[in-house]
């Protein structure tokens, strides 16, 4: 596995250990010679995992749609940034250019990007894994509906199990690249 989509916040959220989740992500990354893929900015944990693969020596890949370099604060120093139309060419790009996903803590925005790679894989559209770092039991009631949703007859098991679910980052990544 050459490169991982991560879906994050551009945030840092409530707790300084989401901040410490995202520099371990990169570590794992880096360690498993492995590029990082993701939105683009600056700020919250796209910006601390982006610093924090470049800092040791890895190469990382912004996609930020034009209407958003402000508000993300577009980063300078990547090794690629691309600047794109809208959103949904933002996921498609992130997708062609990664190989995983994995989904950190983060909003709506992370959701809604870790929904539609989920749902891609469920159709048949790729066959990429995804993984959900769960700092701190962040996905804990997700990963509680998904099993919620199974039970009701609205997800086959086989889609309830697309989603490789880890407390610690390095485990993700190896669930991620034995899953490939």
């Amino acid at each position: 596995m050459k490169s991982i989509a991560v879906y994050c916040g551009a945030s840092n959220g409530a707790k300084p250990l989401y901040a410490d989740a995202a520099r371990q992500l990169a570590r794992a990354l880096v360690d498993h010679n492995i590029a990082l893929v993701y939105g683009g900015g600056k700020v919250g944990l796209m910006g601390v995992i982006a610093d924090e693969v470049l800092r040791l020596g890895g190469e990382v890949t912004g996609v930020i749609p034009r209407a958003l370099v402000e508000r993300e604060v577009g980063h300078a120093g990547l090794t690629r940034l691309f600047v794109v139309k809208d959103m949904h060419e933002r996921k498609a790009m992130m997708a062609d250019l990664s190989e995983g996903f994995i989904a950190m803590p983060g909003g709506f925005g992370t959701l809604e990007e870790l929904f539609e790679m989920v749902t891609w894989a469920q159709l048949g559209i790729h066959a990429k894994p995804i993984g959900l770092l769960n700092t701190e039991g962040f996905y804990d009631g997700l990963v509680a509906f998904a099993r919620h949703q199974q039970e009701e007859g609205f997800v086959r098991p086989a889609h309830a199990a697309l989603m490789n679910v880890d407390v610690d980052a390095e485990t993700l990544v190896r669930k991620l690249l034995d899953a490939a």
